[in-house]
């Protein structure tokens, strides 16, 4: 049986170490520095991968594992059916396979909603001050990835025949980008 850990901050500029494990032996720690509104995140796939039955998962705090309720309730019965205990050190609530702890599963739906409900209200947020900051003309957002020649460019060359696959390595662009010049919906003024 391994003990094994998953850490996660969002950005970068964190750091770790407040998500700390006292009076645990770990033997793996999986780290990983990305958003939990995806939940296809290379370490949490590892990790899920690496897990076997009888291992004991560590996670510092719900929101560390997943910030919507749908992704940590199906990350934890996907862990549980493999025979993997999930343990959150700082809500001290542990789950396992065939041991239904009612009282643990409601704790788990209600900061689960409440870390889905600070995500909405982040996002709302960002946005309320985005739209502020273009009134003001002060935000004219990400600037173009190409030229409005550069978007001529392409748009020839998908006449020409030329594959989505090449004018994106070529153009150093995303597929989803190409496509958007070829159906007219990509926007060069984004203020």
């Amino acid at each position: 049986m391994a003990t094994v850990a998953y850490v996660r901050v969002s950005s970068e500029n964190q750091n770790t170490e407040r998500q700390i494990f006292e009076g645990y032996t770990v033997t793996k720690t999986f780290e990983e520095k990305a958003s939990a509104r995806d939940a296809k995140r290379p370490q949490l796939e590892a990790c899920m991968g690496f897990v076997r039955e009888g291992d004991l998962l560590l996670v510092y705090s719900i929101d560390r594992l997943a910030r919507s309720l749908q992704d940590l309730n199906n990350i934890i019965a996907t862990l549980t059916a493999k025979g993997v205990a999930v343990r959150f050190v700082k809500e001290n609530l542990e789950f396992k396979q065939d041991s239904a702890n009612h009282v643990n599963e409601l704790m788990l739906n209600i900061l689960g909603s409440i870390a889905q409900f600070e995500r909405a209200l982040i996002k709302e947020r960002q946005a309320e001050g985005i739209a502020n900051a273009k009134a003001k003309g002060i935000y004219k957002g990400r600037k173009p990835a190409l030229s409005v020649a550069q978007v001529k460019e392409v748009q020839e060359k998908i006449k020409m025949g030329v594959t989505m696959a090449k004018l994106s390595k070529e153009y150093c662009i995303s597929r989803h980008t190409v496509y958007k010049i070829r159906d007219g919906e990509y926007v060069l003024d984004q203020a």
